[in-house]
């Protein structure tokens, strides 16, 4: 009789084991999808928050290259065909979510550079009230915020892979005034391109990346 009592005691402490287990694993299966739906919620609000900011940026750009050959006299509309040599290529590369970010990162690094040497021209070219200036200051004050957007976005899904180092930057030698505004015109095309450029790839990035993420972290 003992030894019954014992067996039936023993068989309930197993089911109400393994009640608690599957109550546990269930419990910890929701957290883990509450866990990667939160962070999938993040990397998807990283990624907009900067896709929005490069296309506030790209249309400023149309302005301020209307802005820019307005102030630079006879000729402005043949400035921005001009072929220039040391700009930045505007093109995204690589073929894995890692490289395309750090690439749309180290070409808006690429840039700026460039931007403070056709501001300093332009100081000399321009009176100092020439809305130009503010313009100038102002989009690239915007597109050095979307660079700091960009990287702890990729640091957050690649906190083991260091973004590569900016290169050393080629501007160019000594221009006449002519040269300068041609230099001017073809940086800010050029860079608007790239805004295109790193809208479409952001959209892109948004539902491979976020998406992977989230299935990863549900599977483990």
């Amino acid at each position: 009789m003992n030894g019954h009592v014992k067996s039936m005691h023993f068989q309930r402490f197993m089911e109400t084991a393994t009640t608690l287990l599957s109550l546990l694993l269930v419990m910890a299966f929701d957290s883990s999808r509450t866990v990667a739906a939160s962070r999938n919620q993040q990397c998807g609000d990283s990624v907009q928050k900067s896709l929005k900011l490069s296309r506030l940026l790209q249309k400023e750009s149309v302005d301020l290259i209307k802005t820019y050959k307005a102030s630079q006299g006879e000729m402005s509309e043949l400035f921005c065909k001009v072929s220039v040599n040391n700009v930045p290529d505007p093109n995204i590369s690589g073929l894995e979510p890692s490289e395309k970010i750090a690439s749309i990162y180290t070409h808006l690094q690429e840039f700026f550079p460039h931007f403070e040497w056709v501001y300093e021209q332009q100081t000399d070219l321009q009176l100092p009230t020439s809305p130009l200036l503010s313009d100038l200051r102002r989009f690239t004050a915007g597109s050095r915020n979307l660079a700091y957007l960009i990287k702890p976005f990729y640091q957050s899904l690649f906190p083991n892979v260091p973004l590569p180092e900016r290169g050393p930057t080629t501007l160019p030698p000594p221009q006449n005034i002519f040269q300068q505004k041609v230099y001017g015109c073809v940086v800010l095309k050029t860079f608007k391109e790239l805004l295109s450029n790193v809208s479409r790839e952001l959209r892109s990035l948004k539902s491979q990346v976020c998406r992977r993420r989230t299935h990863t972290n549900t599977l483990f």
